[in-house]
């Protein structure tokens, strides 16, 4: 069994952007003895902040949080402006095989892609696909980027080998996603372990699912978010995590 973690880390500053808190959410992160982190907001550069910020790490926020913990770690880059550059990231205890960032901006407005890495779990069979998502803001958007989404992973995910989706969906309609998960034989894992969509946003008091983990091929035992302590003053996001199960070996099996 593994932990799965995702976070929108808000690039690194907390709510409103009051404060710049890396550092602080690097020891959350670490506490929660997840094995794989899916993140989304990341800054790969930003040379204004670099100089504004005493505390501003001197490599990619991705490389300072995985430090030592999270040996294998790939990038993505989404928005690209003046200053520097922002996506998602995967953080992993496993070794990342391979890593592609696959762009599905559909409008002007915002820059959103996805990062697919491909993980070898120790003592499985099977390569382990993770997928990290950030999808856009607008609802058309949603509906185009997730119809992306199913076509890549149809034509590049085997369907038996386990899959791993996750991150920010932002899903302010609270349709949970449905007909996406059901077309690709993805089970969101706290629906799974709790019965319903696992609500991460505001971080300080979370009403809305904007978070998820799917997973095929794989059996979520348990899951949460963490909202409390301090996590609440590190994102605008709460963490979410689940930990997911691989079946059993048969005998035999090549």
């Amino acid at each position: 069994m593994f932990r799965v973690l995702t976070l929108n880390t808000h690039k690194g500053f907390s709510s409103f952007n009051r404060r710049f808190v890396l550092h602080e959410l690097r020891l959350a992160i670490r506490s929660s003895a997840a094995d794989i982190v899916f993140l989304q907001e990341v800054v790969g550069e930003h040379m204004r902040k670099a100089r504004k910020y005493a505390a501003w790490p001197a490599t990619p926020q991705h490389e300072f949080l995985a430090d030592e913990i999270w040996p294998d770690h790939a990038y993505g880059k989404n928005a690209v402006y003046r200053h520097g550059h922002h996506g998602n990231a995967i953080l992993s205890r496993y070794p990342i095989v391979h890593a592609v960032k696959v762009d599905v901006s559909t409008n002007r407005v915002e820059q959103r892609g996805f990062l697919h890495c491909i993980i070898k779990p120790p003592e499985q069979l099977h390569l382990l696909h993770c997928i990290c998502v950030h999808m856009g803001l607008f609802s058309s958007s949603r509906r185009k980027q997730l119809s992306m989404l199913a076509d890549y992973v149809g034509k590049n995910v085997p369907r038996e080998l386990p899959l791993i989706v996750a991150g920010d969906f932002n899903d302010w309609s609270q349709t949970g996603n449905g007909a996406f998960g059901e077309a690709l034989g993805l089970r969101d894992a706290a629906v799974v372990t709790r019965g319903k969509l696992a609500r991460t946003f505001p971080a300080r008091l979370p009403i809305l699912a904007l978070d998820r983990i799917y997973c095929r091929g794989l059996t979520a035992t348990g899951s949460g978010i963490y909202h409390k302590d301090q996590w609440f003053k590190l994102s605008d996001h709460a963490g979410l995590f689940a930990d997911v199960a691989f079946p059993p070996v048969r005998l035999g099996a090549r």
